[in-house]
């Protein structure tokens, strides 16, 4: 053997490919904290990552005062689902158009425009609440304009994550941005929960407004290689179109995409209404409520680093079956306990096994996907993942 090879262990290894006729690699060796974190090497993405983090405190402070809200004004379960529905429906509407979207156009313009909509219906929501005039169809009115902000930032924002890092650091990069997701469902909804007791529900969505301004300094200090447009196609729809028959032409992305959509409509649903189990169920106040959505997100933190650190050695199947079947298992235990330590435990694992399977799926649909056809797929993820 070379004394190189004696020296240096190689770091990546062919293994035989799991579903598709491509090898796939595998990091070998000891694992390490740059394994964790490696996709923070690429300095657009620790701009990214930073700003990001900042951002979804905010919006997990929003989220939690929306839900807890809604109820105090209503007392309405309907209204709780409808609410969450009305917010997703444009994503069913439009997602696809923002994934021609980020195909035809710079992403990085896209999702600055995006969140600028979002930051000022932050704002808006917080006058209202200020004012003492908010009404439940304000709520509904707000919701359906931030889910249209969202269909369209979504695609562009999942695409650009191999822009900012590189294919080889793509699956690490999409575990660390589920990490500050759930890092920030650990924060948001406690500081949310402490202010709606001292200060104010109208803190939570003014903070949350001002909270954007990280992420639009990120994108705006980002160094980026010249855009080049493609072609443009003969029509916005057929561009749509296209998306659709490659999904349709690719055996892997359509059972992803199917299997996201099961799990998203019997499973993941169930945060919907969780303010109701948190009244009616369990009797406890915002800190309660805050603390159920905290759990939940410490344990998807954790599958969220899992997933960075092991994702490269594990198998994917094994992470996305044995993440779905945990996380089916606890939704079950939450349907009979009622101890509230128990309650916070089954959460905190669920969120470990929900993640797990979200991330890696997400992963290998965007490794099995052309560059070209990314934003479109992406789309049609949105559409599948928010319908």
């Amino acid at each position: 053997m070379p004394a190189e090879q004696t020296q240096s262990p190689a770091r990546v290894a062919n293994v035989p490919p799991e579903v598709t006729g491509q090898p796939r690699r595998v990091v070998v060796g000891s694992v390490t904290w740059r394994d964790t974190f490696a996709a923070l090497k690429h300095r657009n993405y620790r701009l990214f990552f930073a700003g990001q983090f900042v951002s979804l405190i905010g919006g997990w402070m929003q989220t939690t005062a929306q839900g807890w809200l809604v109820y105090q004004l209503t007392g309405s379960k309907v209204l709780l689902g409808t609410v969450a529905a009305v917010g997703s429906l444009p994503m069913l509407l439009l997602s696809v158009w923002g994934g021609s979207l980020a195909d035809r156009h710079p992403k990085r313009t896209v999702i600055l425009f995006t969140q600028t909509g979002m930051m000022l219906l932050a704002f808006v929501f917080a006058a209202l609440v200020w004012s003492g005039r908010i009404q439940p169809w304000h709520i509904l009115v707000l919701a359906a304009l931030g889910g249209a902000a969202m269909a369209f930032d979504m695609p562009s924002r999942q695409a650009f994550t191999v822009e900012m890092t590189s294919r080889e650091d793509l699956m690490n990069a999409i575990s660390l941005n589920s990490s500050i997701f759930n890092g920030a469902r650990i924060v948001g909804p406690s500081v949310a929960g402490f202010l709606m007791v001292h200060v104010g529900m109208a803190w939570c969505f003014l903070l949350n407004g001002l909270s954007f301004i990280a992420v639009i300094a990120g994108l705006l200090m980002m160094r980026l290689p010249k855009f080049v447009p493609p072609a443009e196609p003969p029509s916005t729809g057929r561009h749509v179109l296209e998306g659709f028959a490659y999904v349709a032409g690719q055996r892997r992305v359509r059972l992803l995409l199917l299997f996201i959509g099961v799990v998203g409509i019997f499973g993941w649903s169930y945060s919907v209404l969780l303010p109701a189990y948190a009244t009616d169920i369990l009797h406890v106040g915002e800190r309660g409520y805050g603390a159920l959505l905290s759990a939940n997100g410490v344990g998807a933190l954790f599958g969220a680093l899992t997933v960075a650190t092991y994702g490269s050695r594990l198998r994917p199947r094994l992470m996305i079956f044995g993440g779905v079947w945990v996380f089916s298992a606890m939704l079950v235990l939450l349907a009979v306990v009622r101890w509230f330590p128990l309650v916070l435990a089954c959460l905190a694992v669920g969120g470990w096994g929900m993640l797990l399977c979200f991330s890696t799926t997400n992963t290998l649909v965007q490794t099995s996907v052309s560059d070209a056809m990314r934003g479109r797929v992406m789309g049609i993820w949105a559409l599948v993942f928010g319908g």
